[in-house]
């Protein structure tokens, strides 16, 4: 309802009504609480994408990205912040996987496509937020006990094959036909998902969270493992999770988890498949 200028002046100044969500509201809020409800979201948009109609997964993931870029420049002077920047990855990662135009390549190259846009944005991401690349743990410390990390890849994946069964990614189990997937497997999907969820993800996570950062990051990577309808295999790279965590922390190095989670997919995805129908 208007005012004219007589009643105005008969009802006095206009009382300021403040309004109900501001910057200081929402950079106020607890982080853990804010952290909880952006992974409730993402489990959401998951299970939405798999168990459902995928455009309203998509649809709910395309928001959550949406409320985490301004979320992020409300609380561009908090501790927060760089999670907030981090986490994006989640909704990201799905929508580019379901938007690229990707049918008409081999399954394999899916991997490799998605992740060039992937370690662009990982890599603006880390210039954003001012990580070096010791920070995020790309260097060569303890390498002895990298390389006992790596291996643990070969259990990994032969673990998860029993739990997936999933086809094999080559046409034959040849040198030939597993080295370019095998690399790719290696490169996109191992160091990659290294490189977001332990060396971005982990370290703003426990920038916030210091006492839940690992559990925390565990947490959203199970969650993005939803797509295999699986609940035993969420459950499994949950722990696998929290070891990769643990070990980045043991070391400061990224090197042993993403050897270890390139090597499960190479087993999970190429070697596995055929060792299995051999015997």
């Amino acid at each position: 309802m208007n005012l004219t200028k007589s009643q105005a002046t008969e009802a006095g100044p206009p009382t300021e009504v403040p309004a109900p969500l501001t910057a200081d509201i929402v950079a106020g809020l607890p982080p853990l609480a804010v952290a909880l409800g952006y992974l409730a979201a993402i489990t959401l948009a998951e299970l939405l994408t798999t168990l459902t109609e995928p455009r309203i997964g998509l649809a709910l993931h395309s928001m959550i990205l949406i409320m985490l870029v301004l979320h992020a420049a409300l609380t561009w002077d908090r501790p927060i912040h760089g999670l907030l920047v981090t986490l994006t990855f989640a909704p990201l990662i799905r929508l580019v996987s379901y938007s690229l135009p990707l049918f008409p390549f081999p399954l394999v190259d899916w991997y490799l496509i998605t992740s060039i846009p992937l370690f662009v944005a990982a890599w603006l991401t880390a210039r954003l937020l001012g990580l070096s690349r010791d920070t995020l743990g790309i260097n060569l410390r303890r390498l002895p006990l990298q390389g006992l990390i790596a291996l643990t890849g070969l259990s990994f994946g032969y673990i998860e094959y029993r739990i997936l069964q999933p086809p094999a990614l080559a046409a034959s189990f040849t040198w030939q036909a597993i080295l370019v997937p095998a690399l790719i497997l290696l490169v996109s999907t191992g160091f990659f998902e290294e490189l977001v969820f332990r060396g971005l993800m982990q370290t703003t996570a426990r920038q916030v969270l210091p006492r839940f950062g690992l559990l925390y990051v565990a947490l959203v990577f199970a969650a993005l493992h939803i797509g295999y309808k699986s609940p035993l295999d969420v459950l499994f790279v949950f722990g696998v999770g929290l070891f990769f965590g643990w070990a980045t922390l043991r070391t400061g190095s990224i090197l042993g988890v993403s050897l270890a989670h390139g090597l499960t997919n190479i087993v999970l995805f190429l070697v596995m498949p055929f060792l299995a129908a051999a015997s």
